[in-house]
């Protein structure tokens, strides 16, 4: 079901890792390697993805070199907005790829890119064509962001929430399709471009979307999906029946998965952004989703995800954990 294991979700944005607890990032290097020697003990054929950086940073990238996290990875990845947050634009996506491949001979991945429709679904429609003409072609994978609008219900995942002002309001109109289903304006310019370009889609603990979107996904021509299952949500009721659910809902797609989000019990401070307090805890996270989810082909077996559930179950009283939409 998985094509590739992503390591965490944008490790250099403070909305997904805190700074101030590892201002080097040592805690994270450490944690990724593990995760990634984890990932690789149980499957040693599954591409390992360094989480998308934003912004893009070679000077992140070289650190991440320098403390050998690149030596234990199969690719990098990047994500992008120049329409909406990045301080540069969007004709620059190619010399944006280029500064990542001066620090690494690693494949550059495209994990997120994407335009909001806050403004006018118009401009949606222009950076689509924009992106396909200046991507297409440059980068192994290009994952559009996303496919739904963020319900106005959920909170999107940043720092400052509404004292961003129209930065955080942006957050709820990246997709292609409206918080109700209805198709935008770029949905089917979005058509034209799969199989080249996925998607990303984040979906909620329980998500009652799960359906339509796979149903819009195979409409649409997309053959890979990046999503994610969140450590966080590990440690709920039942979270094995969702985790099991979701993947069989993915099944025929070639799914990058994203692991992270730390639970609040188990981080240095009660942030799914913090270091966790036993990076062992993370890797072995990693391993038991790759186990349950990509194991190697010789040890795949249908019954594989009732032979692989804990003895031990943990309930969690942590919030919910959704990522920006």
């Amino acid at each position: 079901m998985i094509e590739a294991a992503m390591i965490w979700n944008e490790p250099n944005n403070k909305s997904h890792w805190d700074p101030e607890i590892d201002p080097d990032w040592s805690r994270f290097a450490h944690m990724a390697k593990l995760a990634a020697n984890a990932i690789r003990e149980v499957n040693p054929g599954l591409t390992r993805v360094l989480g998308g950086i934003s912004p893009i940073d070679p000077n992140f990238l070289a650190l991440m070199k320098s403390q050998g996290v690149l030596d234990h990875l199969d690719a990098v990845a990047a994500h992008g907005f120049p329409l909406d947050w990045n301080l540069w634009q969007i004709h620059e996506w190619p010399q944006k790829l280029e500064e990542l491949r001066s620090v690494t001979e690693l494949p550059v991945w495209v994990s997120e890119v994407g335009v909001s429709t806050f403004g006018a679904e118009e401009v949606q429609l222009w950076g689509l064509k924009k992106t396909a003409e200046l991507l297409k072609g440059r980068a192994e994978r290009i994952q559009w962001y996303s496919l739904y609008d963020l319900p106005r219900a959920w909170p999107a995942t940043t720092r400052h929430r509404e004292a961003e002002g129209s930065s955080y309001y942006r957050h709820f109109y990246m997709g292609l399709l409206r918080e109700d289903g209805s198709p935008k304006l770029a949905l089917d310019e979005f058509a034209r471009h799969t199989p080249d370009i996925g998607l990303v889609q984040w979906f909620h603990f329980e998500d009652p979307r799960l359906d339509d979107a796979v149903a819009w996904m195979k409409r649409l021509g997309v053959t890979y999906l990046r999503t994610g299952l969140s450590w966080a949500d590990r440690f709920r009721p039942n979270a094995l029946d969702w985790f099991d659910r979701q993947m069989e809902a993915l099944e025929d797609f070639d799914v990058t998965v994203t692991f992270c989000f730390t639970p609040e019990h188990r981080g240095l401070a009660p942030h799914h952004t913090s270091a966790p307090l036993v990076p062992d805890e993370f890797a072995e996270f990693c391993a038991e989703m790759t186990a349950r989810y990509a194991p190697a082909p010789s040890s795949f077996e249908p019954s594989s995800f009732e032979r692989l559930r804990p003895r031990i179950e943990t309930p969690s009283t942590s919030l919910p954990i959704q990522p920006r939409e």
